[in-house]
């Protein structure tokens, strides 16, 4: 067992939520409990028991509560939480109705905007009220086509507070990508921004917007919020916000809706065809992003949040539902990079964020670029670091360490928009390992299994859930008989959720995530997670991003790494032979690239996660199927008739 890198003091586990819950627990079933592995062990050993239990530490505002909590609990899909209660999940996030502030909102040209929560209430209504003599019922879609603005967030409350459901893009998607989805769910409004800022740019969409409302047929209006300030005059079913926001309206009400009423839809990358449109209910959400915040990172109303995300990425979902615990969230919106890598830290240290959260593609970023925020920035404040989007090095973690902040919390997450939660992520009374994410989520029956479905530890296999979950999806959209469902997670295994990540469970009892399983390489018939390779070419301050593929060669596969240098670099025989000993040393032979490739661009997905199997198909002479999906589809001719390829 390796030393850990930081581990909380006494008072803080003392003082934790985390061991407030425990405290609730040994109370109502008189158990104790000798470690967090004896905790987990019973909330999935007992989840009818825990996800009550969960509901009366979080306090859930229900009109209707429900005698049971979990019905055909042993069908996975099928399982039915809470069946007979009502609620809202807008009513449960805007509890608070005071000053205190609950966004402030930063652009990337530097404007900067307060809401309060009671700010929230009076323009949720009056948003609410429009949708409502628009003839909005419970089920209608409602689309956001929008940046991570209040106003995103305050379109979505007024969609949810009636039951409508919410879907939304970022501004950045193209029209093909933004059609792709909102084109399957039929929406009846959508908000949309006139513009956006990005990369010092003011970039104008309003064209785009257009065409996509006259391509899909069953919207009949849009509400424009302006970003970029433009002066522009109105088409017929067109509204300004600022205008609906001045109509008089009756007052906020929540309509109750049931536990798995649809709340948002959410898409897969879709990088293999149209995106599927995973559907999620209020209850299963709001629950889950509770426990999570609450138990998992001790969010409490005293701190600040702030995680980079953007509204195409279902880390924006779980940001707005930390309204739900009082605290107040930053938002921003542009280039986490312009003018300079070390705006993000500028951010949390004029904020004094506690919480910070961003993928580890930006850590690996501002890494290479020698940011360095434990000598420039005062980050006294901040508490926790968060990772997700990819799996985080151990340089990673090391970086955070010596570079960051020293006694800071790193969390590293892993979890996705198929449960728009975390299978594993912190955990305020565990140390924190390199390379480790912590430990699985309470009520989340995380395995690895090998491919007879045997469960393994300290071995790499498939990510497995066994027990149902409140938030996996209530089905996906468009699914007869819930086939697209139940072939995207349970076809392996009967009753078994597959996530489709190789992964392994370490001798601390975390977890490590190797990679995607479907783009797992398979030289020689051995499996190898391309996370094992791009962690040690990151140790390259050359080398600025890299893509790894099996190609099939010769009757087996063999390994391709691709690579981007920085300016200025050339991939000489040097650099190359550096680069294979690197990765045999420090992962095995059988991890070697065959071939080290230099490119212009790797393609990425909207959320910034490597486009591997694109890049896969690509170099194969495979049609990409879905290029929309991509968030630079340019960079796939990178990848097209390479000679180096054929030899």
């Amino acid at each position: 067992m390796s030393d850990a890198l930081w581990s909380p003091t006494a008072q803080a586990i003392s003082d934790s939520r985390l061991t407030e819950f425990t405290q609730l627990v040994t109370q109502d079933t008189g158990r104790s409990f000798d470690d967090y592995n004896a905790l987990h062990d019973w909330s999935i050993t007992a989840p009818d028991q825990f996800w009550r239990l969960a509901w009366q530490y979080f306090d859930l505002r229900a009109s209707v509560d429900s005698d049971e909590t979990v019905v055909d609990l042993n069908l996975f899909p099928g399982a039915r939480w809470f069946p007979a209660s009502r609620l809202n999940y807008a009513e449960n996030l805007l509890r608070e109705d005071s000053d205190k502030i609950a966004f402030i909102s930063h652009l990337e040209n530097g404007e900067r905007q307060e809401k309060s929560y009671h700010d929230l209430n009076v323009e949720t209504a009056a948003i609410a009220e429009h949708l409502k003599k628009l003839g909005m019922e419970p089920g209608d879609r409602v689309a956001g086509w929008l940046p991570n603005i209040p106003e995103t967030a305050i379109a979505m409350l007024a969609a949810s507070s009636m039951g409508c459901v919410w879907s939304s893009c970022s501004p950045d998607f193209g029209t093909p990508g933004a059609l792709d989805r909102f084109g399957q769910i039929a929406p009846r409004v959508l908000f949309a921004c006139d513009g956006y800022h990005y990369a010092g740019r003011r970039i104008d969409i309003r064209d785009k917007v257009r065409t996509i409302a006259a391509s899909i047929t069953s919207i009949e209006q849009i509400v424009w919020i302006k970003v970029v300030d433009e002066d522009f005059a109105l088409n017929e079913n067109e509204v300004f916000w600022s205008d609906v926001l001045a109509t008089p309206n009756n007052g906020l009400s929540f309509a109750q809706l049931p536990f798995d009423h649809p709340l948002y839809i959410l898409y897969s990358s879709g990088t293999t065809g149209k995106p599927k449109c995973i559907v999620h209910g209020q209850g299963g959400t709001l629950i889950q992003h509770m426990k999570e915040h609450q138990l998992h990172l001790d969010l409490n109303q005293d701190d600040t949040l702030f995680f980079f995300t953007t509204c195409g990425w279902m880390m924006w979902n779980w940001l707005v539902s930390a309204l739900a615990t009082r605290c107040t969230i930053v938002l921003f919106d542009g280039s986490p990079f312009h003018p300079g890598p070390q705006v993000m830290f500028d951010l949390c240290e004029k904020e004094d964020v506690t919480v910070f959260g961003i993928s580890a593609k930006f850590l690996g970023g501002t890494q290479k670029e020698g940011v360095q925020p434990i000598r420039t920035h005062d980050l006294a404040k901040m508490r926790m670091l968060i990772s997700t989007g990819s799996p985080l090095t151990q340089e990673g973690f090391q970086y955070v360490y010596q570079d960051i902040k020293r006694d800071c919390h790193l969390v590293s997450m892993s979890g996705g928009t198929d449960l728009i939660s975390c299978f594993m992520l912190g955990n305020p009374n565990l140390p924190v390992y390199e390379g480790e994410l912590q430990s699985p989520g309470l009520g989340m029956a995380v395995d690895i299994w090998d491919d007879d479905g045997q469960s393994i530890t300290a071995e790499k296999g498939e990510l497995v859930c066994t027990v149902p979950f409140p938030s996996a999806p209530v089905g996906f959209w468009d699914d007869p008989n819930n086939a697209k469902y139940h072939a995207a997670y349970f076809e392996r295994f009967d009753n078994i959720w597959v996530h489709g990540d190789y992964a392994e469970k370490t001798v601390n009892d975390g977890y490590i995530i190797h990679g995607r399983s479907d783009a797992i390489l398979n030289p020689g018939g051995v499996r190898i997670g391309t996370a094992e390779i791009y962690r040690q070419v990151e140790v390259f301050d050359e080398v600025i991003d890299s893509v790894c593929v099996g190609q099939e060669w010769d009757g087996d596969v063999r390994v391709v790494l691709f690579v981007v240098l920085r300016d200025g670099v050339d991939l000489s025989s040097g650099l190359i032979d550096r680069v294979k000993k690197q990765i045999r040393n420090f992962a095995s032979p059988r991890h070697t690239p065959a071939k080290v490739i230099v490119v212009g661009d790797i393609p990425r997905t909207m959320s910034g996660k490597i486009a591997e199997l694109a890049v896969r198909d690509t170099i194969h002479g495979r049609e990409v199927k879905n290029t929309s999906a991509l968030a630079n589809p340019e960079a796939l001719v990178n990848f097209r008739d390479i000679n180096e390829l054929n030899n």
